[in-house]
């Protein structure tokens, strides 16, 4: 495995990353409620680093408190917050993976009760998830939010990360606006394809100029919404290559929204010819692209992943939920020590009092019942 295409480095821009895993971003419910770093989130971090995945990439942090998704999320809204987000690159630079920080703004999907306003879309469309109706942005709130996500970025560069990555899929805020389903604009951010793309580009180009060409941003983009009226893979790999002649330095392919019920984390284990549910949608885009596409979805099998990087259909192989299970699994990898993740794909490792293993933390406390002289678990 040590001479596998999967331990190649790889350049996202100016960026040099050492193998082709990437740790997909990940909410990990670790943050203070104010979005400060706690030393949980350092920890979690470096062990990922220390696991020797090669790139990795935060949970999303949101650049406003109306933006704000869930409880204990990052927060890169606040200058303030920088001294603490440099704990984390700080802990994650001792080894050789790169770190980037995913900047979002959750729009419609978020509740009162989190973000402490009623939340904003590009358009008034009833979200039926979350149950309300989000307040369409004004134009002069649109440019704000590009704002934000630009000093978004400042801040993540002053904090020591590699690059940052904006969260356009999965229905928030600039998913919202690329499609169709939820922007219903008449102005010059909604309409036409160019016209929805239009804030993701102005944030793009604020970025570039603000933190220079190198410091790379990368995008998750939806292949397609899974809705009727929602953007379409075609529509997307368009976008795709205008971003990149903007200066885009890499893609990662997702799809779904909470409104189509069918996200990026399918629950149940699959067939090996089924791993990498997204990876045919990102051949596509790379077939379109010079900059390096990640591909996702449900990767459990070392030679699955290594057989679809030799193939050229992606670059990079993002995980999520195997890393939770196993944070040295990498490692493992390169040792021989595994060729296969662990993981079940229960998805009870997104816990609200931080993320871990279910499945394992089951099997543990089975493990201490069977070892109890009483036969009942310990506390």
């Amino acid at each position: 495995m040590a001479a596998s295409v999967l331990f190649s480095p790889v350049r996202i821009g100016t960026v040099s990353v050492p193998n082709r895993f990437v740790r997909s971003a990940t909410h990990d419910f670790m943050a203070e409620e104010d979005g400060s770093i706690t030393d949980r989130n350092v920890a979690l971090f470096s062990r990922l680093a220390e696991g020797e995945v090669g790139l990795i990439i935060t949970g999303h942090a949101y650049v406003n408190p109306a933006g704000k998704a869930s409880p204990r999320q990052i927060g890169v809204h606040e200058d303030r917050l920088v001294e603490g987000l440099s704990r984390i690159p700080r802990a994650v630079h001792h080894f050789p993976a790169r770190i980037f920080v995913q900047i979002a703004h959750a729009g419609r999907q978020t509740k009162e009760k989190i973000c402490g306003c009623v939340p904003v879309a590009p358009s008034a469309v009833y979200e039926p998830v979350f149950k309300l109706m989000p307040r369409a942005m004004s134009h002069d709130e649109v440019k704000a939010a590009v704002e934000d996500f630009i000093q978004a970025g400042r801040r993540a560069k002053e904090a020591g990360f590699d690059g940052v990555q904006l969260h356009v899929a999965h229905g928030y805020l600039l998913s919202g606006f690329i499609s169709p389903h939820t922007n219903r604009r008449q102005d010059e951010y909604g309409g036409s394809l160019l016209n929805r793309l239009r804030i993701v580009r102005e944030v793009l180009h604020g970025l570039k100029s603000l933190t220079g060409p190198d410091f790379p941003v990368i995008a998750k983009l939806n292949s397609s919404d899974f809705l009727p009226l929602g953007l379409s893979v075609e529509e997307s790999i368009e976008m795709a290559r205008v971003l990149e002649a903007d200066g885009l330095d890499g893609l990662e392919v997702s799809g779904g929204t909470s409104e189509a019920g069918l996200g990026s984390v399918w629950k149940g284990l699959r067939s090996t010819e089924e791993e990498g549910y997204f990876v045919d949608s990102a051949s596509r885009f790379k077939a379109a692209l010079d900059i390096p596409v990640f591909g996702l979805g449900g990767w459990r099998t070392f030679a699955v992943m290594e057989t679809a990087v030799e193939a050229r259909k992606v670059d990079l192989i993002s995980l999520s939920r195997p890393l939770i299970r196993e944070p040295d699994l990498v490692k493992k990898f390169r040792l021989r020590e595994a060729i296969k993740s662990a993981c079940i794909s229960c998805n009870k490792c997104f816990n609200p009092r931080g993320i871990k293993c279910g499945d394992l933390a089951i099997a543990t406390r089975k493990n201490q019942a069977i070892k109890s002289p009483t036969g009942k678990e310990g506390p």
